[in-house]
């Protein structure tokens, strides 16, 4: 007979999590009447609510069923999926509590226990809630391994050693050479060679096999979901676009926390037909769009429903991001007949790995692509690597774009840093330069 752990989560897993969520959430607001500088909601949006509430459900339930690994944003998952782990993201569940506005007080509580104030805040609302136990979503399992790239910086190295030592279980990190112009073929092999290397790691960690099988399996449904992610974001190239960048930012979940598990890529497949009809029909995200922006770095969390406010009732539609975009680079690089070199390349060479020149390259096409004539740059006060060189890179596209930018200073999760009235003063300038322009 199967413990009571493993009958628990298989009931949950099936119609009982869901029962208990209609059970607990209580009757439903009054609906509140849509303003008319936005288009109508998505419908997908209740299905994105429904998987991830299942997402962070399940995992109250999953410890002792199967390992549960921690894991870094730009970290190959899908390694992890063929052993069968439970993975969570705290940097999504960092963003998550920013968008529910539990930044600062996470953030203070990492501060007195001796964290820098200019620790990256995604770090710091993660440590506050290892040590304090607080977050919008009920509870976290405790992880049974951490996995670590440092494709996107090295302060998740450090984040991720503190987290080990606090919990006392193995870190696995997969060391990821900065790429200078073209990728060096040999540092692409160490990756690759580093990524086989974890197999007999986690086979001893997780108790379970290596199937090979079941890994090619999760290779092509990550290249799938990250492909309808690309399609998806294809769809804002239309005029007017039929969602906007702070939709995306929302919609972005799934391909970040599920991405290689078969639910991601039902959920893009109906966001994507739901798109695609809004495009044949004209149904646009901003009624009256006239300008079309392209958004550098991370989202402001805590900030998104302001900030879109601001820019529709302007008739403004940011139609592309540096991040959104970013989570669909494996879709061209994964390939299942060269597992360990695809993976090497779709993580080895993100967004945040490569050279400012071929970021700028990467940056100027997309605004050629989705037809921006304005640039915003959030310079995000604790996301060095991301912020870096931004000013650089406002001029070089100033001048070869001839469009007109601004640089919005905030962070992603913690409003301590978050001068609104000073933030709506730049943005209508620089929203009333793109109208004389």
């Amino acid at each position: 007979m199967k413990p009571w752990s493993d009958l628990r989560f298989a009931f949950m897993r099936g119609a009982g999590l869901d029962w208990v969520t209609r059970l607990s959430s209580g009757p439903r607001r009054p609906r509140t009447p849509r303003e008319p500088f936005f288009g109508p909601p998505l419908q997908s949006r209740h299905e994105l609510r429904r998987i991830m509430t299942r997402h962070y459900g399940l995992a109250r339930y999953v410890k002792g069923v199967r390992p549960v690994a921690w894991v870094t944003s730009g970290a190959p998952v899908e390694l992890l999926r063929a052993f069968g782990c439970y993975t969570l993201y705290p940097e999504n569940h960092s963003a998550l509590c920013g968008a529910r506005r539990m930044g600062p007080e996470l953030c203070e509580v990492a501060e007195e226990a001796g964290y820098s104030l200019d620790l990256c805040s995604y770090a710091k609302v993660d440590l506050g809630h290892a040590l304090s136990g607080r977050t919008p979503v009920g509870k976290l399992p405790a992880p049974d391994l951490l996995f670590c790239t440092n494709n996107i910086c090295q302060t998740v190295l450090y984040w991720f050693k503190t987290l080990a030592h606090r919990y006392r279980i193995p870190l696995l990190l997969v060391d990821t050479p900065y790429v200078h112009g073209e990728p060096d073929e040999a540092a692409l092999r160490y990756v690759g060679d580093q990524l086989q290397a974890l197999v007999p790691e986690l086979e001893r960690i997780t108790g379970g096999d290596f199937k090979e099988e079941r890994f090619r399996e999760v290779l092509l449904s990550s290249r799938r979901s990250a492909a309808l992610w690309g399609e998806v974001l294809s769809t804002l190239q239309a005029r007017p676009t039929p969602m906007t960048l702070f939709d995306a930012f929302v919609h972005l979940a799934p391909v970040v926390a599920l991405r290689g598990l078969p639910v991601c890529e039902r959920y893009y497949e109906g966001l994507l037909k739901e798109l695609k009809e809004r495009v044949e029909r004209g149904v646009a995200a901003v009624p009256g769009e006239r300008h079309r922006l392209l958004w550098d770095n991370i989202a402001v969390w805590f900030a998104l429903q302001p900030l879109s406010r601001l820019f529709a009732e302007n008739g403004c539609a940011l139609v592309a991001g540096t991040y959104t975009h970013s989570w669909a680079e494996p879709a061209v690089r994964i390939d299942e007949k060269d597992p360990w070199g695809s993976l090497a390349r779709a993580y080895g060479l993100i967004f945040l790995n490569r050279d400012l020149e071929s970021r700028l390259t990467l940056m100027e096409q997309i605004a050629k692509d989705f037809s921006v004539d304005g640039l915003v740059l959030h310079s995000a006060r604790s996301c060095k690597p991301y912020s870096l060189g931004q000013y650089g890179i406002q001029r070089a596209l100033e001048e070869r774009l001839g469009i007109r930018s601004v640089v919005l200073e905030a962070d992603m999760t913690d409003f301590r840093s978050w001068a609104e009235a000073a933030t709506r003063t730049r943005l209508m300038a620089f929203i009333e330069s793109l109208e004389v322009a």
